[in-house]
């Protein structure tokens, strides 16, 4: 049976309903702000007459006539003075006013509980923050930890949020394997499931560990206000890159902190290499800057090892030159790109040399996305054909003065088919999902300064661009729109930002058919052979068949 529609009067009476009832939210809050006087006094009243009714039961029966004939007597003498009952009245107000103020007690230290917590923290860094030859050690076992912790915060369930750590200047905090040791002992005594971040002052002996929020999953794909030749990787967190974009979050707006990756000409890494595990994000990343380099205006190559169909979206859009899923094809495909690169930068060559512009078709970018190569290189060794991936050398080697940009994505299990030249040439590199502190430092040459979950949603990982520091990262949720069980909001984004489809190519008739009868006026040459000399002719026996 099908579902009967919502009544009109239902379906739109909930907004006006809702903008009520914040009308009325506000005006009770602003009422609130405006009595808040009354309201202090009013209470303080209160806690005095309460006073005073204990104070009056607790009098003895025969001491409450005197009581009440001292009590008429004030009253009188207060009324016969002159301004008296003014007097009388402003000094009973601000009795009440003092009575009623908020007296919410002000913690001054530690409870029991977390003055425990921090001195099992200090006694676990006792091993590593002292020496025996130390006459007046910092940690020692037993000793105070008010002199070593100058800074904490602790949540609702009495774990730490926020430590400052003061530690011996011998300690080797130059040496990452020491830092290692004082992180994972800190992670583990603070409460595993958090991410903490770990700030080492090297220069004052001091650490300062903190608890880092999540960041927002809810940030789908979407036009972000960039400037051709940027690319959106994902968002971090703030104060930790000097820009921030307008984004929506779910319907709400918000601005986030990027990582911007720059491509192009002048870009230090024009090439990118992501990897994780099956379900991180690597092809959600893929997508995500497929459809950003569509919108500026790029030509797209993909090329999918893994199979699934992922990309099938993209199929037959305008600016995707081809989507392929099978190793002949990714050879054949792969081929061109490493011809056309030659070609725009032979082009560019002789442009440059006649002192005109680089030619238009040569300045417009063009991306070439891998994803899973490992999977078709080993079905074309199975083959005996070439391996796809070798191809690839002539693009990432001059992709940046052709314009040409280069980007794999890979697994950690399939890491060792990749060539050498996919390793030096994609200087910007991000690792998604779930993986050891050891895994990430292998791809991105630094550790993170975080402590990484063992539970992480899709996109979520580290990012490094070059040389430059490591950021946490949250990819934008782009999914595969034709995926029916992600989230539906998402796969309208990323409907909504695809190009349209182009029109299929006309097919070619087998025949032509001419509307007119075809005269022909004067009958075509017969073409003459080569001419023969007879001695060249060879004697045929008479014999010869």
């Amino acid at each position: 049976m099908a579902r009967r529609p919502l009544p009109r009067i239902l379906s739109s009476g909930s907004v006006s309903l809702a903008r009520g009832r914040d009308f009325a939210r506000t005006a009770a809050d602003s009422a609130t702000d405006v009595l808040h006087p009354l309201l202090t006094i009013g209470r303080g009243l209160r806690v005095l007459a309460s006073a005073g009714r204990r104070k009056w039961c607790d009098t003895p029966k025969d001491k409450r006539g005197p009581a009440l004939f001292l009590g008429a007597a004030c009253v009188l003498v207060v009324a016969l003075v002159p301004y008296g009952p003014l007097t009388a009245l402003i000094t009973l107000m601000a009795a009440a006013a003092w009575q009623g103020r908020d007296r919410t007690p002000v913690k001054t230290g530690p409870s029991d509980a977390e003055t425990e917590r921090l001195g099992s923290l200090y006694e676990a860094l006792v091993p590593y923050f002292s020496i025996p030859e130390d006459p007046s050690p910092l940690f020692a076992h037993g000793g105070e930890w008010d002199k070593a912790f100058s800074g904490y915060e602790f949540d609702e369930a009495g774990r730490v949020t926020r430590l400052h750590i003061r530690y011996p200047a011998y300690f080797t905090d130059g040496e990452a394997a020491s830092r290692a040791r004082i992180e994972a002992l800190l992670h583990a005594k603070s409460g595993r499931g958090r991410e903490y971040l770990f700030d080492w002052d090297e220069e004052g002996n001091q650490l300062d560990l903190s608890v880092l929020a999540a960041l927002p999953t809810g940030i789908a794909a979407q036009p972000f206000v960039t400037s051709p030749g940027e690319t959106v990787l994902g968002f971090t967190d703030p104060g930790s890159v000097q820009r921030t974009l307008p984004v929506l979050d779910g319907d709400e707006p918000r601005d986030m902190p990027p990582v911007i990756w720059r491509t192009g000409s002048r870009s230090a890494e024009p090439h990118l290499l992501a990897v994780g595990q099956p379900g991180s994000g690597t092809s959600t990343l893929l997508r995500s800057i497929a459809l950003q380099a569509l919108r500026h205006g790029g030509e797209v190559l993909i090329v999918e090892g893994g199979g699934t169909g992922e990309y099938s979206c993209l199929s037959g859009r305008a600016g995707v030159l081809a989507v392929e899923c099978g190793p002949s094809g990714a050879l054949a495909t792969l081929e061109w790109a490493a011809r056309e690169t030659e070609r725009r930068l032979i082009a560019t060559h002789r442009a440059r040399e006649a002192g005109r512009p680089a030619p238009e078709d040569t300045r417009r970018p063009l991306w070439i996305l891998l994803d899973r190569p490992s999977v078709l290189a080993h079905l074309a060794t199975a083959e005996g054909a070439p391996d796809p991936i070798a191809q690839l050398q002539v693009p990432l080697r001059h992709g940046r003065a052709a314009h040409v940009t280069v980007v794999v994505a890979e697994q950690f299990d399939h890491l060792e088919l990749l060539n050498d030249s996919v390793w030096q040439h994609t200087r910007a590199r991000a690792v998604l999902g779930a993986a050891t502190i050891q895994q990430i430092a292998d791809v991105l040459g630094l550790p993170p300064h975080t402590t990484p979950t063992a539970v992480l949603p899709p996109g979520r990982g580290y990012a490094r661009l070059g040389a430059g520091p490591v950021h946490r990262l949250q990819v934008p949720a782009t999914p595969d729109p034709y995926d029916e069980a992600t989230h539906p909001g998402h796969r309208q984004a990323v409907l909504d930002l695809l190009p349209e489809r182009q029109a299929p190519p006309k097919p070619v008739p087998d025949h032509v058919t001419l509307g007119k009868p075809l005269h022909i006026v004067q009958a075509p040459a017969q073409a003459q052979g080569p001419a023969i000399d007879a001695s060249d002719i060879p004697e045929v026996p008479a014999d010869a068949p």
